[in-house]
């Protein structure tokens, strides 16, 4: 079965630090969520930022309201460049999601790529098709909208 990528690119008119700051607390991962997913975490955040090693666990509602255990690890984490979450359990065969950070004029692009395998063989690749790629490109469509909302419009 194949695996599948998504890249999301955007480019955010605050400093390193803070975009850093921001994206590295667990706990805004609820902020840059679309509502109806309803995640929801189930397990106590240790720390303010993220580290190798840490384990988070939420509920989610990504098929028709139907609740989801998923379980992440952050499995690598370079200070102010990047770091990894995989899943450990979940709704996926496999899922790996990079999160990359680099100083530009003006400010930061962060970059998301996500490597992900739906479960189920054939009947996942045709869930793929047909609805699992576009529910994560509207995620990331919803997130680009947020991280505007929060951190101000890249200048055009």
């Amino acid at each position: 079965m194949p695996v599948y990528s998504l890249q999301s690119v955007q480019k955010i008119p605050v400093s390193l630090e803070n975009a850093w700051e921001f994206f590295s607390h667990p706990a805004n991962l609820a902020k840059m969520t679309p509502e109806y997913l309803n995640l929801k975490f189930t397990n106590k955040l240790y720390g303010e930022s993220m580290y190798p090693g840490q384990v988070m666990t939420y509920n989610v509602k990504p098929i028709l309201g139907i609740p989801m255990f998923w379980m992440t690890e952050i499995t690598h984490v370079d200070h102010h460049r990047y770091f990894v979450d995989e899943q450990r359990t979940g709704p996926y065969r496999i899922w790996h999601h990079q999160h990359h950070f680099r100083v530009i004029e003006g400010g930061v692009e962060m970059t998301d790529i996500v490597h992900y395998q739906p479960p189920l063989g054939w009947l996942g690749a045709l869930a793929n098709t047909l609805f699992i790629k576009g529910q994560l490109k509207a995620i990331f469509e919803f997130r680009h909208k947020r991280v505007q909302e929060l951190f101000g419009a890249w200048p055009e």
